[in-house]
């Protein structure tokens, strides 16, 4: 598959000081870190330019300390893990972007050697992407890599302003999101379906309209799916559901009609008078459901469904639950449609992507995530591509390959 932008192979690094864009947004708990998948998952782009000789300079931000200097939100913790995880020695430059001990650290450096900056939000130029900061990134570097996909929907100096200054390049992790995104909606294997679930439909009202243009077939779960059987006249009891937005969800489901997407609902429900462990459920037609009960996920004939319809697929993407995964018996039906995607990946007769919000969670917990084609941790950057979003940190990259 042709590439529209640069990778690391591209680069010539030896003996260059490259400036790497990376996630290590983390979760930090009394100092330490707890877990540590996003620091693995940028190791290969490290290994890369370290094996290729360059010097390697890290940019990253942490938490939103809103442009000031704050050292609850310092990436000082991350060193050690980061130094563990590449086994090379790391060091740490406490700038707070106002100073030279950045530029410092740089000139005394020496190939093969990893410099870890400070929280680039702690100047307040960062967020907004302004070009003074830009520019004295730039200076820090020949050449710039970005490897944060998560942060790429943000048109930020680190992410977007510095990129427009150096020749740049997409790192490892970076470039499989790309080529997974690509699989999945730029030149997918037909029949394509996608699968929305979540809460609301008022959150993903771009997603449901980029999609239905795209997809053969929409699949709608959790709680947005009341939405549209209820504007379907079909009663849904005391379930989450956005009665408001009826004539929104009609007017989707006329849309997707007309470019020849179906919308896939639940035939049938298990429903339960709360939300709450161990509360009793049972099982009814989707226009079975009593005044004084909850819809809390698809039946078994949904999810046998749904089954079928991903055995015909070539391709899936898939965002949201299909209904309260989190507690027992709720999770039944995410567990057995995420578990069969899985199984049609790994006989290589579907191409699945999923990512966003609570997707990660769910599928992890219907132990599939590790057999799906591609699982993204960027949440926001995923979900604004899936809308069918231009992201600034990525369309820089496009720009650079000419």
């Amino acid at each position: 598959m042709g590439r529209s932008f640069t990778t690391l192979d591209q680069l010539d690094i030896a003996g260059k000081r490259v400036l790497v864009r990376l996630d290590l947004n983390v979760p930090i708990k009394d100092g330490a870190v707890t877990d540590s998948t996003r620091i693995e998952r940028v190791v290969p782009t490290l290994k890369a330019l370290l094996g290729g000789g360059a010097i390697v300079v890290i940019l990253a931000h942490f938490g939103r300390p809103k442009g000031k200097v704050n050292p609850d939100f310092s990436l000082a913790p991350v060193a050690r893990p980061l130094c563990l995880a590449l086994g090379k020695m790391v060091t740490f430059v406490p700038t707070t972007w106002a100073d030279d001990l950045a530029e410092q650290a740089v000139a005394e450096a020496t190939p093969g050697e990893v410099i870890l900056l400070e929280n680039t939000r702690f100047h307040p130029g960062e967020e907004k992407n302004d070009p003074g900061l830009a520019k004295k990134m730039a200076a820090l570097g020949d050449l710039y890599v970005n490897d944060a996909f998560s942060a790429a929907h943000r048109a930020h100096a680190s992410t977007e302003g510095v990129a427009r200054l150096l020749p740049c390049a997409a790192g490892r992790a970076m470039e499989a999101e790309l080529d997974a995104l690509a699989k999945a909606l730029t030149a997918p294997e037909r029949p394509l379906l996608a699968l929305v679930g979540g809460a609301k439909i008022s959150t993903k009202l771009d997603l449901l309209g980029n999609l239905s243009k795209k997809v053969d077939g929409l699949i709608i779960g959790g709680g947005m799916a009341n939405t549209f059987l209820a504007a379907s006249g079909i009663r849904v009891g005391k379930s989450l559901c956005e009665h408001d937005l009826a004539d929104t969800a009609r007017a989707i489901m006329a849309e997707a009609a007309s470019n020849g997407c179906e919308i896939i609902l639940p035939v049938d429900a298990v429903i339960a008078g709360e939300f709450a462990k161990n509360a009793p459920s049972r099982t009814v037609a989707i226009d079975a459901v009593p005044d004084d009960a909850m819809i809390l996920d698809i039946g078994p004939q949904s999810a046998a469904d749904l089954c079928a319809r991903l055995d015909k697929a070539r391709t899936l993407v898939w965002n949201g639950p299909l209904g309260a995964f989190e507690i027992a018996p709720f999770d039944a039906g995410t567990n057995e449609v995420a578990s069969h995607a899985a199984g049609l990946t790994a006989a290589r007769k579907l191409v699945s992507v999923a990512g966003g919000g609570d997707t990660v969670a769910a599928l992890a917990h219907a132990g599939a995530v590790d057999a799906f084609s591609y699982v993204s941790t960027a949440g926001g950057a995923f979900l604004e591509w899936l809308e069918g979003k231009e992201l600034p940190g990525v369309k820089v990259l496009m720009k650079s390959s000419g």
